[in-house]
């Protein structure tokens, strides 16, 4: 049935609408701040929106809207770089601090902050609603075509169309104690069916696991053009068993809205853009791939992955995909990714008690390192040796389920802007010693994504981990040469204010 076969549903009451919470509200924010730009021209899906994105991602410049496309619907849209870094004066973290509703002023520390709160606030349960917005456009069976959206080729070096490269999954245990949100790329196999990864170690391998151990397809559903505060939540490695959904509420203050599902009883967001049903094969395999990675490579060859099966498909009017063109960093995988498990992490540490100050992604190194900043006061308390510290690290955080994501951790003194990539680099090329600085684990559990590895560590699941410690040395007498540090206090504030005077 098409939604021009029923008539139209009664407008539901909208309990929220802000931008974390609504998609379409969060592009308009964008494009009034002119943090997107919306492109009038006539863009081809087929490599042209891929290459205008990664100059974007490339160059700062604002998030490209594309409004008309080449063999598309008129109203069907693209926007790229949803999360790119913002050339903006002030506003480097902009676009990514407006997931969450937060001043698009926000520093990294500010955002962090604001998502361990949440982390340990009460969750806020979905409030479901008879529709919404997503529902103004359905069909379902054999009209299912998924071909009617503009599916772009990113990369000439993919395999396939990618549809799903900013959404996440659906899937619910078969108790139904836990409902997973996850992020993971679908590509377009034909007008029913995607195919995509979902690795055993992935909360969504794990559930579909459960229903395949009882024989059964995975009730499936998958969201585009999410609300920009689940699609983040969606991207959090949060512990086993943990909905993000409720996450969701408690990171921005209101349950997100959400309708049920049209063919399988899962709920989605009723202010997302598009909205995919159906289930995930219990057995059916398909080639998926190749496609350009997180890590900023494309590799020839793809793998089979599990085929998903779309039964029914709704829409806004004029909808938007997001997309993410993976590549060389920074993209949506270093930085939205990358913020949830520097805030998963410093958490986990945090509540250990090891003496972490602040722990960051870097975006530039791909999601292959963590940054973490000692608190030297509290480094120097008995017991805190160097070597103590490293493996209380390792102990803690390589076992977890964001310690299996990131292959290498960097350690400095709290005196080093861990946000600052020049900062880190200066630290790794004078404050860890070459003989004794890295620490290796071999068997420390790790994601088979990452370039380096060796055949033995993608089958085995483990290697390729390490610890990098660039503390300074116990007696070191030296003092930062810096702006900062070698000058009196008053002086830099009359520098500071006197700056546009010096003629700059």
């Amino acid at each position: 049935m098409t939604s021009s076969d029923r008539p139209a549903p009664a407008p539901a009451p909208a309990l929220d609408v802000r931008p974390a919470l609504d998609f379409r509200s969060f592009l308009g924010e964008l494009l009034a701040v002119g943090d997107a730009v919306a492109i009038g021209r006539t863009v081809d899906p087929h490599l042209e929106v891929g290459a205008v994105t990664r100059r974007a991602y490339e160059t700062h410049a604002p998030a490209p809207l594309f409004g008309s496309l080449t063999g598309a619907a008129p109203g069907f849209r693209i926007l790229g770089a949803p999360a790119g870094l913002s050339g903006l004066p002030q506003q480097r973290y902009g676009r990514i601090a407006a997931h969450f509703g937060l001043p698009r002023t926000a520093t990294p520390r500010e955002i962090l902050e604001h998502l361990i709160r949440a982390m340990h606030a009460e969750p806020v349960a979905p409030v479901v609603v008879p529709t919404g917005p997503c529902r103004q456009n359905t069909v379902t069976g054999g009209a299912v075509d998924l071909e009617r959206f503009p599916v772009p080729l990113l990369h000439q070096e993919d395999g396939g169309r990618y549809l799903g490269t900013y959404g996440f999954h659906i899937v619910r245990s078969p108790d139904g104690s836990w409902t997973s949100w996850s992020v993971a790329r679908t590509m377009l196999r034909d007008r029913t069916t995607l195919v995509g990864p979902a690795m055993p170690q992935q909360h969504i391998g794990m559930i579909h696991r459960m229903w395949r151990d009882r024989g059964e397809d995975t009730p499936w559903a998958m969201v585009l053009g999410a609300p920009p505060a689940a699609l983040a939540a969606a991207a959090m490695p949060l512990p086993d068993g943990v909905s993000e959904d409720g996450y969701v509420g408690a990171l921005t203050g209101r349950p997100v809205e959400v309708v049920r599902a049209l063919t399988n009883g899962l709920h989605v967001p009723a202010h997302a853009e598009i909205v995919l049903e159906g289930h995930l094969s219990r057995d059916r395999t398909a080639p998926e791939g190749p496609m350009g990675e997180y890590h900023g490579y494309a590799f020839p060859e793809g793998r089979e992955q599990p085929v998903f099966h779309v039964e029914a498909v709704s829409w806004r009017d004029d909808p938007v995909l997001p997309v993410c063109v993976a590549g060389l960093p920074p993209e949506e995988n270093h930085t939205i990714w990358g913020t949830m498990i520097s805030a998963s992490a410093l958490d986990l540490l945090r509540t250990a008690g090891l003496p972490v100050d602040l722990a960051w992604c870097s975006y530039e190194a791909a999601t292959c390192w963590i940054v973490l900043a000692v608190d030297r006061a509290r480094r120097s308390a008995p017991g805190w040796t160097d070597r103590r510290l490293v493996e209380a690290v390792a102990e803690v955080l390589f076992p977890s389920h964001v310690g299996w994501l990131v292959p290498k951790v960097i350690l400095v003194d709290d005196d080093i802007d861990v946000t600052d990539i020049r900062q880190v680099v200066w630290a790794l090329a004078t404050r860890c010693h070459p003989g004794t600085g890295e620490h290796v684990f071999p068997d420390a559990p790790g994601i088979p994504m990452v370039p380096y590895l060796t055949p033995e560590e993608v089958r085995s699941g483990a290697g390729g981990k390490s610890i990098t410690n660039c503390l300074l040395p116990e007696g070191f007498r030296g003092t930062t040469a810096s702006f900062r540090g070698s000058y009196p206090a008053e002086l830099r504030r009359r520098v500071l204010a006197d700056w546009s005077r010096y003629g700059y």
